[in-house]
């Protein structure tokens, strides 16, 4: 009878064991991606531009990577309780989040981020910038910029909310005065003469509201405030994966109803690598950081 010492079995034990682990390691690796349905964090309630970019994109994204983008509004906080979802998600690539240029405005804002903006993402692509629009309750009088003038002797008082939505309705009922929006959001309301457009924020005219001027235009000269929308995804995504997803959203972002779509929303579409986009996205951070501080602004 062969007998076989103790250690030795132990030995040929792990070896196995080991080379399973390996085997089941190599065949995940090789798992085609998607290999299930993609959440879609939106970091936002339902309705916003944010939200409506999100579904836009996803049916056309679900036709190309042959699995179902499911859009998931995780809104509040001002986008710091959907941001910290997908940062805690698996970096997998079946979770990626749609970020606004507020992205960059929060490490500022709040210096205790559960997250942080740049090391906790991988940067899929940079969508394309959108305008901001100044839009005002009828009952305002005040019909240019001079609104924001030292004469106009007005005081402002800063009301957060959690999406466009919610600002929207509070600011139709006359609850606030104005609000800058989003093109999605606001454009309805102003063709129905619910709410009143002072400009947009861009340096020029959005092509999707050609007949509102911007806000230097308007009375407020070298005024200039660019809006973004990128994709990003749980940081240690693999490589292969985010090219994967930067791909399927260029080519989604380059269909003619798609970027029709997008400029009726007030969001021209250009998208740009992954690296390209977090280092805009850094020089953003960097520049709103300064702002923040110059102005001695903290969120409450």
């Amino acid at each position: 009878m062969l007998k076989i010492h103790r250690p030795y079995c132990s030995l040929g034990t792990a070896a196995l064991a080991l080379g399973l682990a390996c085997a089941f390691a190599t065949a995940e690796a090789a798992q085609p991606f998607p290999s299930r349905p993609i959440r879609f964090i939106v970091a936002f309630p339902p309705g916003g531009a944010n939200d409506v970019i999100a579904r836009t994109l996803s049916v056309k994204l679900t036709e190309d990577l042959g699995q179902q983008l499911v859009v998931d509004n995780r809104g509040g906080a001002n986008t710091i309780i959907g941001t910290d979802l997908a940062a805690k998600a698996a970096p997998d690539g079946h979770t990626i989040l749609i970020v606004p240029g507020s992205h960059a405005i929060n490490p500022g804002l709040y210096p205790k981020l559960p997250y942080d903006s740049l090391k906790d993402f991988a940067f899929v692509t940079l969508l394309g910038p959108g305008a901001y629009v100044l839009v005002v309750h009828p009952a305002v009088p005040a019909k240019t910029g001079e609104l924001f003038s030292d004469t106009a002797g007005v005081k402002f008082v800063h009301v957060p909310y959690k999406g466009g939505g919610p600002g929207m309705t509070d600011l139709i009922a006359g609850r606030i005065s104005l609000y800058f929006a989003t093109v999605a959001v606001s454009r309805p309301h102003i063709q129905a003469g619910r709410l009143r457009a002072i400009g947009v924020t861009t340096a020029k005219r959005s092509a999707a509201m050609p007949e509102v001027p911007t806000i230097a235009e308007s009375g407020l000269p070298g005024y200039e405030v660019s809006g973004w929308y990128g994709i990003v995804a749980p940081a240690g995504t693999p490589r292969p994966v985010v090219n994967r997803l930067h791909a399927a959203f260029a080519k989604v972002l380059a269909l003619e109803e798609v970027k029709d779509r997008l400029l009726g929303l007030g969001v021209e579409a250009a998208p740009r690598p992954g690296e390209e986009f977090r280092r805009y996205a850094e020089a953003e951070i960097a520049k709103w950081g300064k702002i923040v501080r110059a102005l001695n602004i903290r969120a409450e």
